[in-house]
């Protein structure tokens, strides 16, 4: 992979972008080694769909953003019963009015409702979906695209090895994708 090739100049030149980079096969090993073993408050299991996905494209790029960066498209983060029904999802400022004056939801954080009507039996887990990235589609090159964010230990492990410092201002995406030529 040309380090100068056209969705890596795509991405580079988006706002709020500070780093862009493809990752090698060598340290996406090591990240989905630390993403299995991630548990959220009180146990919960976090099945990251996006990071998983990604790997199975053919080039993951990933990014390091400053808050400059735009919102992402759809939630990044569901909380799902071991049955599939959704008990609570993220919230972005432009969604957050479609929750505001329900009785029927709880605010966990700003960011974060939750349903406390849905009735489940069994467990729940976290699930981080893996979600649209529009810069790069088939009119540059691109099929099958998702982005995701990494596990905050696999960030940090992922900075490390690419010798990038560990700034809380910062957050990393990757992008997987495969090409249309």
């Amino acid at each position: 992979m040309a380090e100068t090739d056209k969705q890596l100049e795509i991405v580079r030149n988006l706002r709020g972008v500070i780093h862009a980079f493809y990752l090698d096969k060598e340290i996406l090993q090591q990240m989905r080694d630390e993403e299995a073993k991630v548990r959220a408050a009180g146990d919960i299991t976090v099945d990251n769909q996006g990071f998983a996905q990604a790997l199975t494209r053919e080039s993951v790029i990933c990014i390091i953003k400053d808050p400059r960066f735009r919102p992402p498209p759809e939630p990044t983060v569901l909380l799902l019963s071991d049955s599939g029904d959704v008990m609570g999802t993220e919230v972005f400022p432009w969604t957050a009015k479609d929750y505001m004056n329900r009785d029927d939801v709880v605010w966990l954080s700003d960011a974060f409702v939750l349903f406390p009507h849905i009735k489940v039996e069994g467990g729940e887990r976290f699930i981080m979906p893996p979600v649209s990235f529009p810069e790069l589609n088939e009119t540059n090159g691109c099929k099958d695209v998702i982005s995701c964010s990494p596990a905050p230990t696999c960030d940090l492990m992922m900075r490390k090895h690419m010798k990038y410092d560990d700034d809380a201002k910062l957050a990393s995406v990757l992008i997987g994708f495969n090409r249309t030529g």
